[in-house]
């Protein structure tokens, strides 16, 4: 009956947060969800009549505050009535956690909701003493992967000599080491050289090669079966340790803790310390300020991708390796010429080429390679419009193209503008005063102050950054 209907309890502004954001990932589909609302967090200060929302940049403040502002206060004004405005800011003073309530992978729903408790300076953890079978436990590293296989130039110069010097004899020099570069450019060839060297000097050391995603997934496991303890000593008891693509931890609370203590205390012991990414520290999405520090305080080598020299080398080096086969120059610098921004891919077209080759029994001609690698080799060549540069960023940020060119100057328009004219600049040969008059007539002088402007932001900013390497991917692409 209705007279024994319990009632409905007002929720929480947390619960009405919660609401609103699932509504809003409807609403806004989970691509754009994930990159402009997602980061969004329910800041201290927010009452019963006004809410205050919190964004990581003053960029992704101004472009929610623009563009969601309305529907913020339509979605909670239905879950709160008494909620009279919603304010947008830049702040990072969170009352939860952003994103608990989304959706998220699998082995990401199993990281417990509070990180381990962290004993105190003066109650250290006492950690049991590594079995006597893990001492000297040496790990399996790929024995092709050398510093003699890998080919070194001024684009990698710095990474290849900071590995070498770290796996050497002698007392540690700099620890952490940390690697970052594109995918395909020599990262994990360099920690398995390092790894195979540090073995060969040190005959009775140990060391452990581990990716990111499985340090997760050790750690996850040690949880569930209650064994931290072994999962701590086993990392800390080696000499050398490696952990590659960092980057997949980002966003999982309790495995970073894990981690920031794993750095921590190898550090703290002296011991060596290797880390691979796709970028630098600080430029990492979604990893806490402590781990970041803590990764930036050794030597930090970027592995920048290789010019036609390098690449040209690599592949003579790969062809050194495979059985005897004729392929004639021009089809190796052709593959040097296309194939620019990833040596795995590079290598992997040799591999291709050459296999073919000796399965129907067939010498490698130019034509061969041309319609054995068609797909491949055409890539690069795409000839990329300043149309297409403002179709891409219009869609990126949801403006109207014709907002691009427009007078506006407000920050949501005119930043994605700026980002549209350094992209027209990079990726196109079109002159400065071109590409003004492709952007409502604009004067050269906009144009350069545009690509100096988002240069330096690139280094500064991480949405921006962010934003800027997946319009290049997918106009690249």
């Amino acid at each position: 009956m209705l007279g024994n209907e319990p009632l409905r309890s007002t929720p929480s502004i947390a619960d009405a947060w919660a609401q609103v954001r699932r509504n809003l990932r409807t609403q806004s589909g989970a691509k754009v969800f994930d990159q402009w609302l997602k980061p969004a967090v329910l800041v201290e200060g927010s009452d019963s009549e006004t809410v205050r929302i919190g964004l990581p940049s003053p960029f992704m403040t101004n472009y929610v505050k623009s563009h969601f502002g309305d529907r913020l206060r339509l979605e909670f004004n239905q879950a709160l009535p008494g909620i009279r405005s919603v304010v947008v800011e830049t702040s990072t003073r969170s009352i939860q956690r952003a994103g608990a309530n989304d959706e998220a992978p699998a082995i990401a729903a199993i990281e417990p909701a509070v990180a381990p408790r962290v004993l105190s300076a003066d109650r250290p953890l006492a950690m049991p003493a590594a079995r006597p079978a893990d001492a000297g436990a040496r790990f399996a590293f790929d024995p092709r992967l050398t510093f003699d296989r890998f080919v070194s130039d001024p684009s990698n110069q710095v990474a290849f000599n900071a590995a070498r010097m770290l796996a050497a004899e002698g007392p540690v020099r700099f620890s952490p080491l940390y690697l970052h570069g594109a995918t395909g450019q020599g990262k994990t060839h360099l920690a398995h050289a390092i790894g195979n060297a540090f073995q060969a000097a040190h005959p009775h050391a140990s060391a452990l090669y581990m990716s990111a995603e499985r340090f997760m997934f050790e750690f996850v496991k040690a949880m569930r079966e209650r064994d931290t303890y072994a999962f701590k000593a086993r990392l800390r008891g080696v000499d050398l340790f490696i952990i590659d693509d960092l980057q997949f931890i980002a966003g999982k609370d309790a495995t970073q803790e894990e981690c920031f203590h794993t750095v921590n205390e190898l550090m703290t012991m002296g011991k060596r310390l290797v880390i691979c990414a796709d970028r630098s520290p600080h430029m990492l999405d979604g990893v806490e300020s402590k781990l970041v520090g803590r990764l930036s305080s050794g030597l930090i080598a970027d592995i920048r991708p290789p010019e036609y020299a390098l690449r040209r080398a690599i592949l003579t080096a790969k062809l050194g390796d495979m059985p005897q086969i004729a392929v004639p120059d021009e089809v190796l610098e052709l593959l040097a010429m296309r194939i620019t921004s990833n040596i795995r891919e590079l290598e992997g077209a040799l591999n291709r080429l050459v296999a073919y080759a000796q399965l129907i029994g067939q010498d490698v001609t130019m034509d061969f390679a041309l319609q054995t690698l068609g797909e491949v080799l055409k890539g690069p060549q795409k000839r990329i419009t300043i149309d297409e540069i403002q179709k891409a960023v219009s869609s990126h940020f949801e403006l109207k193209q014709l907002e691009l060119i427009s007078e506006r100057r407000a920050q949501a328009i005119a930043r994605p503008r700026q980002i549209a004219m350094y992209l027209a600049k990079r990726l196109t040969t079109r002159s400065l005063p071109e590409i003004g008059r492709k952007f409502g007539g604009r004067d050269h002088s906009t144009v350069i102050h545009a690509v100096r402007r988002i240069e330096d932001l690139r280094g500064k900013d991480r949405e921006i950054d962010t934003a800027v390497r997946n319009l290049i991917r997918q106009l690249e692409g």
